[in-house]
């Protein structure tokens, strides 16, 4: 399964920029780009403060997809 996210999406429909969303959540704005391209997974610590942040359920935000070589 892969972790596929809408941070970058919803972030810009609020006007956040990248470095004022890692200030609000106390991480980088390295970590928020490796989120927004999907090559971190968050914690759910994490997770949780980037969707209070943005004001979004986080079931929204983050979802599981499977891959190309995986079976139902």
């Amino acid at each position: 399964m892969i972790l596929r996210n809408r941070v970058r999406e919803i972030r810009q429909e609020k006007g956040l920029t990248q470095q004022s969303l890692a200030g609000q959540v106390g991480v980088t704005r390295q970590t928020i780009i490796a989120i927004e391209k999907g090559r971190f997974a968050p914690s759910v610590k994490l997770a949780l403060e980037l969707a209070s942040a943005l004001g979004a359920p986080l079931e929204g935000m983050f979802w599981l997809e499977k891959d190309k070589g995986e079976r139902a």
